[in-house]
């Protein structure tokens, strides 16, 4: 972690958590289905979020419980149809459905099949559903339901949940995850128990939950946050009345998850003669609240994501991937969270030094707090020297010397420009660090530079205009959070 501060304890995390499923297990004896809010493999955001929690956190816990379960991966035909984006990934919601699967695997996983939601006849989906058959996935399809989750008559009947597809499962644990929110996870969910309940069988329900946190107020920048990556959802923060009335306890639930409760209680009645819950917050299994050690200190980097969120979606303003909506949904979350852009240092930082030098410019901030700026020149490009410039005061390198002679970086600005048909000369990040490597074998301070590059993964980092996909693509995978202004270097129509 460097010098970052920790506000979060992961280890106790993952014991209170663990026993909480098991205790759920017990509960429903013979058959669970367990819906993951958020991301199982990699919950970056969250790691983002509370200092000290691990992105894998959550696999450490099933991995506890690897023989007793299986994997449903639920996916919109929606999002199939949109090449819904992942954020964090740049790739699209199916690609990212089948990274998952191959993740699970590798770990040993049981990735039983794959439920495609709010299904009717979409071109997209199809082609979808023909891919995962040549692969040997099974597959099975979930309708729209007229009127869901009101008209509960309709949703409990042969006409709602009786014409999805069942899910055939063989493990006591059934976990239901999808590639990104508004899958559709917990109708699948919904929809077993049904088909569950017509077989004989009386399985259960909960909620693997890690936001909103139920026992943290409204408007704590944790819960805003969880807000403002799920904007695109309309999801909202809320008192769960129904956890108040039944408790006299206040908590924090979100929208979907009480419009859908009344549903949900009724399918249970239906099924068991009775409701095992009395609330939203009830449902779900999240310890998250009890392991936070620094409230401050999570707060903060919280109001660093609620901004990180707004930039990112100013990007995507700007690629025709949003709608306005959504920015002043999530300006409103910054007035909210009382935070402003001056608050992330690495945007006025770039900004200064585009203005100083009259060309776009990056910056990052180190784990120590420094903040190190880069700037376009003929041989690199803003953020590749930005990156440059880091790896040396890592390394305690002098400013002034070379890590890559440009005698090394000539003959690749020919092959770019000559040979491969590039306009721009200049070295991208990935290219720079390939040079840097090269150097590496000749030169001990280009090697020990190089050996800095996992220091930078958590850090901050701030371009001054949007930057092509090679380097976007590069500094995401350094685990940089990166931002950028929502404008492109030159007026060009086209960009790739």
């Amino acid at each position: 972690m460097g010098n970052m501060k920790i506000g979060f304890d992961n280890n106790t995390y993952v014991t209170l958590q663990s026993e909480k499923i098991a205790t759920r297990i017990a509960q429903f004896n013979n058959k669970l289905y367990l819906e993951f809010g958020g991301k199982l493999f990699d919950d970056n955001h969250a790691a983002r979020v509370l200092p000290g929690f691990l992105p894998d956190s959550k696999l450490k816990m099933l991995l506890k419980l690897k023989e007793q379960l299986e994997i449903v991966i639920v996916i919109s035909a929606d999002s199939i149809e949109k090449n819904k984006i992942r954020g964090d990934h740049g790739i699209t919601y199916d690609q990212e459905l089948l990274r998952l699967i191959d993740a699970f695997r590798s770990l040993d996983f049981y990735v039983s099949s794959v439920v495609i939601s709010r299904y009717s006849a979409q071109n997209a989906a199809d082609k979808f559903r023909q891919k995962l058959t040549s692969l040997g996935i099974k597959s099975y399809l979930h309708y729209d339901i007229e009127a869901y989750p009101s008209n509960v008559e309709r949703i409990v009947s042969d006409e709602g949940f009786g014409k999805n597809d069942f899910i055939e499962t063989t493990k006591p644990l059934v976990v239901i995850t999808a590639p990104g929110g508004g899958s559709g996870k917990m109708a699948a969910c919904l929809s077993q128990l049904y088909h569950e309940h017509k077989r004989g069988i009386p399985a259960g329900y909960a909620k693997f939950e890690t936001f909103p946190i139920w026992n943290k107020p409204l408007r704590h920048p944790v819960n805003l946050a969880y807000e403002a990556a799920t904007a695109d959802l309309d999801d909202i923060n809320m008192i769960d009345s129904f956890h108040l009335e039944a408790y006299g306890i206040q908590a924090i639930t979100y929208n979907r998850d009480a419009e859908v409760f009344p549903v949900l209680s009724a399918i249970f009645e239906k099924i068991l003669g009775y409701c095992p819950y009395k609330s939203p917050t009830d449902m779900g299994v999240n310890m998250v609240g009890a392991a936070i050690i620094d409230d401050d200190i999570c707060q903060n980097a919280a109001k660093q994501e609620i901004l990180r969120r707004t930039y990112q979606a100013q990007y995507d303003l700007k690629n025709d991937r949003v709608n306005k909506d959504i920015i002043q949904k999530l300006e409103l979350l910054m007035q909210q969270a009382m935070v402003t852009k001056e608050d992330r240092k690495v945007v006025s930082a770039s900004l200064l030094r585009q203005e100083v030098t009259g060309h776009p410019a990056a910056a990052i901030e180190l784990k120590s707090g420094e903040i190190v700026t880069g700037k376009t020149s003929d041989l690199l490009g803003a953020m590749a020297a930005a990156l440059l410039n880091s790896l040396k005061i890592l390394a305690g390198i002098d400013h002034e010397q070379l890590l890559v002679s440009p005698k090394s970086i000539q003959p690749i600005q020919i092959l770019k420009t000559n040979y491969l048909g590039s306009i721009n000369p200049r070295l991208h990040t990935d290219e720079i660090l390939i040079a840097l490597s090269t150097s590496a074998s000749e030169d001990p301070a280009a090697r020990l530079a190089l050996e800095q590059l996992p220091k930078l993964n958590g850090c901050e980092a701030h371009s001054t205009v949007i930057m092509s996909p090679v380097d976007e693509n590069i500094i995401r995978r350094l685990g940089l959070n990166l931002t950028c202004e929502p404008v492109y270097e030159t007026k060009r129509l086209f960009h790739k």
